[in-house]
């Protein structure tokens, strides 16, 4: 398979199309997820993220009537689904690692389980903290910062395992990791989550993916800093069409991010979330054309599991 940077280097330039995925709810039906994202296959992704998600806990009445609480994946699937994407659409998968919920030796199973299905691009992440817990906390004898886990998977390139070393287990995985152009949100500072980023890199990523944001200066920020820094690896700009009223609160919250005000006033007048989508598409395609103008590397789609508003804006920038 082919590394995310090596696509990069051998688009000479040109600006790439990806997007990333969410696995369905347990129980649900795949086809439905792989039949959304066909049509954006036209626009000719080189590759395509599938995030993970941790645990969560539930509370189960037993036999004995006392309520329990119990872990349970909602969101499974995430190593299946990279291999059907592969066989469907012949597309390189690039699954998120991540801390939360697993511990290390989990983790190094499932880089196993990725490596021996010929994956070589991994997204790593802290991931998001327990709904209930507020802050993150780790699994006992798992990872607490996603630089932890950078170095587990280095290592594993480097043929060093949790308790061996064997050239037999050598891995050549493409380390990505997230960015964020407002600032994260556990970050004491903007000061201190750019040196936590430069760290990851000196651990050994290999490029950084951002957060959404709906304001190009704030990325244009963003990889001004990182050069100034001397972090010199490809920044891929992550971006989500707003689609509803709604997103300008539950985006804002949830992220932690901040909405342009023009975009913020346009919205409001819409009276439907139907010309919300549609303003959220042409948002998108200004967005687009300015940051293909800058020259970034690649768009990358936060589809949420929508692809239709993604596809109107990839057929009007590529």
């Amino acid at each position: 398979m082919t590394k995310v940077t090596e696509f990069i280097h051998q688009a000479q330039g040109k600006t790439l199309f990806s997007i990333e995925i969410i696995p369905p709810l347990k129980g649900q039906n795949i086809t439905e997820l792989l039949d959304s994202i066909e049509p954006l296959m036209e626009f000719k992704p080189p590759f395509v993220d599938v995030t993970y998600h941790r645990e969560e806990l539930i509370d189960v009445k037993g036999q004995n009537g006392l309520i329990e609480r119990i872990p349970i994946r909602k969101r499974p699937g995430t190593v299946g689904i990279c291999a059907r994407l592969m066989e469907r659409f012949k597309v390189d998968a690039v699954p998120h690692v991540i801390c939360g919920g697993f511990t290390k030796d989990e983790t190094e199973d499932v880089l196993f389980d990725l490596h021996y299905l010929g994956i070589d691009n991994v997204l790593v992440l802290r991931g998001d903290p327990e709904k209930s817990a507020g802050v993150f906390k780790a699994k006992l004898g798992g990872h607490t910062y996603a630089s932890e886990l950078v170095v587990q998977v280095d290592k594993m390139n480097k043929g060093v395992l949790l308790h061996a070393e064997t050239e037999a287990a050598h891995t050549n995985f493409c380390i990505g990791i997230a960015g964020y152009p407002e600032k994260h949100f556990d970050a004491e500072s903007l000061d201190t989550d750019f040196e936590h980023l430069k760290r990851k890199i000196d651990l050994g990523a290999n490029y950084i993916v951002t957060q959404m944001f709906f304001d190009n200066q704030k990325y244009f920020r963003f990889v001004d800093r990182c050069r100034a820094e001397g972090i010199t690896v490809p920044i891929i700009p992550g971006l989500k069409p707003l689609a509803t009223k709604r997103q300008l609160t539950v985006l804002a919250d949830i992220f932690h991010l901040e909405f342009p005000q023009e975009l913020v006033k346009e919205a409001e007048k819409c009276a439907t979330d139907k010309e919300v989508r549609q303003l959220g598409v042409e948002w998108g395609v200004q967005q687009c054309k300015e940051l293909i103008e800058y020259g970034v590397p690649v768009l990358h789609f936060y589809t949420m599991g929508k692809s239709d508003n993604v596809a109107r804006i990839a057929s009007q920038v590529f």
